[in-house]
């Protein structure tokens, strides 16, 4: 693909020095061999466009780009040092980078099934069961997320639940090279904001919920669900919006999108079940869709899996997946990576979950399920991110108190910020004078490993272990630093020590 190829996919084209945009020729006939907003990664034959972001403003950068070998750059302005020539300006450099990303992969996504699921709590699981399902209805399907991206040849790790525009295109070019036919994306709301998913096809979206997140970047509720809306205001008029009836946003959002399909538990809803059994060992339920009786058994146990799979459910029927492949897709399942994940054995007199829960309502959510199926007491092991949004902090400690007999409060990522502060923080939430006077413990270990060790040898037979905050992530970041870290390894070799009889 050359530049003149590219250049017409781009709106919002402005003038340059009081000149309608006009590219050298001899730039237009020069092939592109890569589109990146990042200019370590710019080599020759590269498009490099310049984004102003919170900490870099990639204009500084511009000049560095034609050096080592772009051959255009596309910017808001004009960055220093580079020949009008070889510059396009533009009103959105950030709608600029997905529309030549899009174009540059030839618009992979308009020859796949794309479902965009987005929400505070409950899109990896949702995108897990839904491309179960997929590939019980025989659809090769692809996947964009937290945990990982999964290509059709290949699954690698990932930086962000949705990456860059450039990202996002090559993986789904990579996903239709492979044969998929369908892709399921977790859209977080920066994604939405920063238009990383812009220019991209999607045939449904999948809205879990909205509570409390990320305000240190939106600022307040409001922005952060006009974020999450843009997902549906990008949706054709015939491609359906799943929403959660249930939530107080999703209810706002029903009246908003041209097809609306609901799903929940206790509101009326066009998917919803007529019978819930949920243990340890998983969840059974009967699930009313339009089309017909469901009945569904998967490993996911506790209430909140019910909302991921109804999600899932109402977005294959909405898609015209047949029943009998959405009854397989669900219980073929058997798990997610660091979300509800049991990583106790049978053998073993404790129940030890790990999740990723790292907002008060999902942890208000877990532990709820942890308490509804166990027996025992609850103790809970979490802690808090460095630089975000910190008046959770003491909302994740007063739901952790209200419903866990024992809360030990550890490290999360701190990042930039003192960990006993934020533990400090954490710790407004919980009133321990009350907590003490009804026998009840809490107590700070710095040392993630040495908090999980404690949790687990101070758990009497029949209680529950609860490890919050991190899931799937399998490091620590204490400043520049990253620490490798895995909340399952560091808690299985707790039950290990447990079951030989040794005293931490």
């Amino acid at each position: 693909m050359t530049v003149g190829e590219l250049v017409p996919r781009l709106s919002g084209v402005l003038e340059v020095g009081g000149v309608a945009q006009v590219v050298d020729p001899a730039v237009l006939n020069r092939s592109v061999t890569s589109i990146s907003c990042d200019s370590r990664e710019i080599g020759p034959g590269s498009v490099f466009v310049a984004i102003r972001g919170q900490d870099h403003d990639g204009n500084h950068f511009a000049s560095e780009s034609m050096n080592r070998g772009a051959v255009l750059v596309v910017s808001t302005s004009n960055p220093a040092d580079v020949d009008c020539g070889s510059l396009v300006k533009v009103d959105n450099a950030r709608l600029a980078l997905a529309e030549l990303s899009s174009a540059f992969y030839r618009d992979p996504s308009r020859n796949l099934k794309v479902v965009g699921v987005t929400g505070t709590n409950g899109k990896t699981t949702t995108t897990y069961l839904l491309s179960s399902i997929f590939k019980s209805a025989g659809w090769r399907c692809g996947r964009i997320g937290s945990v990982g991206y999964l290509t059709g040849g290949r699954e690698s790790e990932t930086e962000l639940t949705t990456p860059e525009a450039p990202k996002i295109q090559g993986l789904l070019h990579e996903m239709v090279e492979h044969g998929c036919v369908a892709c399921v994306m977790e859209v977080s709301s920066h994604a939405l904001a920063m238009r990383r998913v812009d220019e991209t096809c999607f045939s449904a979206g999948v809205f879990s919920n909205l509570t409390r997140d990320h305000l240190d970047y939106h600022s307040d509720m409001q922005s952060y669900f006009e974020a999450k809306r843009r997902l549906f205001g990008m949706l054709p008029d015939e491609a359906p919006s799943i929403i959660n009836i249930d939530d107080l946003y999703g209810c706002r959002l029903v009246s908003q999108v041209a097809r609306p399909v609901t799903y929940g538990i206790n509101e009326v809803a066009d998917i919803m079940p007529d019978r819930i059994e949920s243990t340890l060992a998983g969840t059974s339920l009967d699930v009313r869709t339009p089309i017909g009786q469901l009945h569904l058994k998967t490993s996911l146990p506790g209430r909140l899996n019910v909302y991921n799979v109804l999600a899932a459910v109402a977005a294959a029927v909405a898609l015209e997946v047949p029943l009998p492949a959405i009854q397989q897709g669900v219980a073929a399942l058997e798990g997610v990576p660091g979300r509800f994940e049991v990583v106790s054995a049978s053998c073993d007199d404790v129940w030890v979950v790990v999740d990723f829960a790292h907002t008060d309502d999902a942890l208000r959510a877990l532990l709820g399920a942890v308490r509804e199926l166990g027996d025992g007491r609850v103790i809970t092991v979490f802690g808090c991110g460095g630089d975000r949004d910190r008046d959770k902090r003491p909302l994740m400690g007063a739901v952790a108190a209200r419903l866990s007999e024992m809360v030990i409060l550890t490290t999360d990522n701190p990042r930039s910020e003192n960990p006993e502060s934020i533990i400090k923080e954490i710790q407004h939430g919980i009133v321990s004078t009350n907590r003490q006077a009804s026998g009840l413990v809490d107590i700070a270990i710095h040392d993630r490993a040495a908090a999980i060790d404690y949790a687990i040898a101070s758990a009497e037979p029949g209680d529950s272990v609860v490890i919050a905050g991190k899931g799937h992530e399998v490091e620590q970041r204490f400043g520049d630093k990253r620490v490798p870290f895995d909340d399952r390894v560091a808690a299985r070799g707790s039950l290990k020590k447990r079951r030989a009889g040794m005293v931490v």
